[in-house]
C-alpha cells in the first residue's frame, strides 16, 4: 500500500515508463494500419456545439447487466476494465472494484497513449511489445471495432471487455460502478460494503445524474469549451455546486450521512485532480479545493481509505507535460518543479475530525444483512438521462436537466444511512 503514492515511488515508476515507452509515431501507424484503426476523433473539433459548449458524446456500450434476456451477465474472469489513471470516469469502476473485492473477478489494465502524438488513443504504451497483456491488441478502439465494426466514435475509459471475444460490452460510466455493486453481488465477499443500498437507490442515482453535469463534466465544460459565454456558463454552475456541497458536508461525514456511498466515489475522483492537475486547463480558478474546509476534510478522509488511496496515483496526476525543452529549462510550470516534491500522502493524511460527524465513527460502510440473498438485493439499474441519444438532452452544458428533488446542499437521507 505505501508505494503506491509515495515520491520514491512514483520517481520509479517514471523511470521504468521511460525506459520502456519508445513508443513512437512511427510504430503506431504501423500497427493501426496493421489492424485497421482510425485516428481517435477530437473532442474540440467533434464534441462542440453552435454556442461553443462542450457536449460530450453519448456512451456506445450501455447494454446492462441484470438477470433478463439479452442483458449482459456477471461472470467472473471473462471480463477486464480498460482505464486511465487521468480519466476521472474511470477512476470510478477501478475504486468501486477494490472496495468490492471484486479484483480477482474482473481484471485490470491500465491504458496509456500511444506514440508520441496519441494519435490513435488509448493504447499500452507500458506492456511488452506495447500490446494488451490480455488480448494481444495495440489500441482500444480494436474492442470498440470488434464489437461495432465502423464505429467512428470516441473509445474511450473506462471500458469493460470480454476478453473471451475480444470486444467492448460496457463504457456506460454513469451506471458501471452500479453494475458492479448490484449484479456482481455474489462474487463480492461477505462482509464488502454496501455502497448502493438498495432502498435508497432513488436518492443516489438522483445525485449522481446531478453530479455528472455540475461536478465531474464541470472541468471539461471549461476545458474543452470555445467561446467565453460557455466558459462563464460552466464556470459559474461548478463553483455554486461546490458551494452547495461544501454547506452539505458542514453536517454530513459524507454526501448521504455516515456511510459512503457510491455518490462518494463520483465526487472524489474530481476533487483529487482539481488542484494538481484540472486547474492547468479551466484559466483562473475561483477557489482550491483545499479552500472549502468541509470539502477537504472528507476528500482526505476518503483518500485515505486504501482502495482510494491505491487507485489515485497523485503524483502521476500533477507531473508536467506537453512543453518544449526550452520552456521546461527556463519557465517549467508548477507541475514540473514543484509537484514531484510534494508528499502527497502526508498531504492528503485525514485529521480523524469528521469522523465526530457520525453515529458510527469507527465504521464508514454500511454492511450488508447477514441473511441477505442476492435476490433480496438485486433491481434494474435505472436508465441514465445522459444516456439519452438526443444531443439537446443531454447536452453536458445546460444545468437545467436537474433531477433532484430538492437542493443539493441538503441531504435527503438525513438521519436514515
Amino acid at each position: 500500500m505505501a508505494d503506491v503514492c509515495d515520491i520514491d515511488a512514483h520517481r520509479r515508476r517514471v523511470a521504468a515508463e521511460a525506459a520502456a515507452s519508445d513508443y513512437t509515431d512511427q510504430e503506431a501507424e504501423e500497427h493501426a494500419r496493421e489492424v485497421g484503426v482510425p485516428p481517435r476523433p477530437m473532442e474540440t473539433k467533434n464534441e462542440i456545439d453552435a454556442r461553443g459548449a462542450f457536449c460530450r458524446q453519448a456512451n456506445a456500450f450501455i447494454q446492462p447487466f441484470g438477470d433478463k434476456a439479452g442483458d449482459l451477465k456477471a461472470e467472473a474472469n471473462r471480463y477486464v476494465l480498460y482505464w486511465a489513471k487521468g480519466c476521472n470516469w474511470s477512476n470510478r469502476p477501478a475504486i468501486a472494484k477494490d472496495l468490492l473485492g471484486l479484483d480477482k473477478v474482473i481484471g485490470n489494465v491500465l491504458c496509456t497513449s500511444t506514440g508520441d502524438s496519441n494519435k490513435y488513443g488509448h493504447g499500452f504504451r507500458d506492456q511488452p511489445g506495447h500490446k494488451d497483456p490480455f488480448t494481444g491488441a495495440y489500441f482500444l478502439s480494436e474492442f470498440y471495432q470488434k464489437a461495432r465494426p465502423g464505429f467512428k466514435g470516441r473509445a474511450t475509459t473506462p471500458t469493460l471487455v470480454d476478453v473471451i471475444e475480444k470486444k467492448a460490452v460496457n463504457n456506460d460510466y454513469h451506471r458501471l460502478t452500479n453494475y458492479l455493486e448490484v449484479q456482481f453481488r455474489p462474487f463480492q465477499p461477505k462482509d464488502a460494503p454496501d455502497l448502493y443500498p438498495k432502498k435508497f437507490r432513488r436518492e443516489i442515482d438522483q445525485l449522481n445524474d446531478w453530479l455528472f453535469p455540475h461536478i465531474n463534466n464541470g472541468h471539461y465544460r471549461m476545458a474543452f469549451c470555445q467561446s467565453l459565454e460557455a466558459y462563464n456558463e460552466s464556470f459559474d454552475d461548478f463553483y455554486d455546486s461546490m458551494d452547495k456541497l461544501e454547506k452539505r458536508l458542514e453536517t454530513n461525514r459524507f454526501l448521504f450521512g455516515d456511510y459512503v456511498t457510491d455518490s462518494d466515489i463520483r465526487f472524489f475522483v474530481t476533487l483529487a485532480r482539481w488542484d494538481i492537475s484540472y486547474f492547468r486547463n479551466v484559466g483562473p480558478v475561483k477557489h482550491r479545493i483545499v479552500d472549502y474546509p468541509n470539502i477537504w476534510g472528507y476528500a482526505r478522509e476518503l483518500y485515505n481509505i486504501p482502495a482510494f488511496k491505491k487507485n489515485t496515483y497523485l503524483h502521476d496526476l500533477a507531473v508536467g507535460r506537453g512543453q518544449s525543452d526550452m520552456n521546461k529549462q527556463i519557465f517549467a510550470d508548477w507541475n514540473t518543479r514543484i509537484a514531484p516534491q510534494i508528499d502527497f500522502d502526508k498531504l492528503w493524511a485525514s485529521d480523524g475530525e469528521r469522523a465526530k460527524l457520525s453515529k458510527t465513527p469507527d465504521e464508514m460502510f454500511l454492511r450488508h444483512p447477514e441473511n441477505e440473498s442476492y435476490e433480496d438485493y438485486v433491481s434494474e439499474i435505472s436508465v441514465c438521462p445522459w444516456n439519452d441519444p438526443d444531443p439537446a438532452r443531454r447536452e453536458a452544458a445546460n444545468p437545467a436537466n436537474s433531477p433532484l428533488d430538492q437542493d443539493a446542499s441538503i441531504n435527503p437521507l438525513k438521519g436514515l444511512l
